[in-house]
């Protein structure tokens, strides 16, 4: 098994990674589950001495999904002095955590609060060296989660939220062809909200970001529907803009 070298991460500081995920109709939370626990646990780790805390993020996304190409964003700052203490003196009471690492555990940590927009389908889940298990969970259906992982999941969630607002989503969502129905079902999931179908498809289109193909999805019981794309540079414009007019 993988040991821990406190020598190699920065003291008192670590990162917290809230993976969202869409599989078509819902939006879906990656989780590891700790061994000795029956809570979750958010995806995070620590910074490297040489690390620049976004490195740090993104070397865990792909540890825990295997995607490099993800959308990522730190969202918040989390700093309550008493986040961690009970369940890492439980690590150390398990013998998950050896005693080289005690004092590196039991001091107070800060942690950076990540959150992460991901094709849910493309992600392989791998639980790091602490964890038995690690999938993915329906956002009204997440089990009890450890430490203040609760609240830093529904900041993120929020915080996606408000980003919608002004940003484009879908391109690290949905597949690189999607129709419409399949987009306005992610903006619907992520808000929690139904959406009129031709006020959605006539907003999405005055913005510029999405191509119409001459495509259609087959295998449809219905009548196929017609095909679209992100446009990449308009797509990628938008993220560092904005959009003109909110959800």
């Amino acid at each position: 098994m993988k040991t821990f070298d406190p020598t190699d991460f920065i003291p008192g500081v670590s990162l917290d990674c809230v993976i969202f995920g869409f599989d078509g109709s819902r939006l879906n939370v990656l989780l590891l589950r700790l061994r000795g626990f029956d809570e979750w646990a958010l995806p995070g780790g620590f910074i490297k001495t040489d690390e620049h805390g976004d490195d740090a993020a993104l070397r865990v996304l792909k540890e825990r999904t295997g995607v490099s190409d993800l959308f990522l964003q730190q969202f918040k700052t989390f700093t309550h002095p008493d986040r961690t203490k009970v369940h890492v003196q439980e690590l150390l009471r398990k013998g998950i955590i050896d005693e080289n690492a005690r004092e590196y555990f039991t001091s107070r940590f800060i942690s950076l609060g990540y959150y992460a927009l991901t094709n849910h389908n493309i992600v392989k889940p791998a639980p790091d060296y602490l964890s038995e298990e690690c999938a993915w969970h329906p956002l009204d259906a997440v089990p009890e989660l450890l430490y203040d992982h609760r609240a830093i999941l529904e900041e993120a969630l929020e915080e996606v939220r408000l980003d919608l607002q002004y940003h484009p989503v879908g391109q690290n969502l949905l597949p690189k062809k999607f129709t419409m129905p399949e987009l306005q079902a992610l903006y619907e999931a992520i808000l929690d909200k139904e959406l009129d179908r031709r006020n959605f498809s006539r907003r999405v289109m005055s913005y510029g970001i999405v191509e119409k193909l001459d495509e259609h999805r087959t295998g449809m019981a219905h009548k196929a529907p017609r095909l679209y794309k992100f446009k990449k540079s308009a797509y990628e414009k938008a993220l560092k803009d904005g959009l003109s007019n909110r959800w």
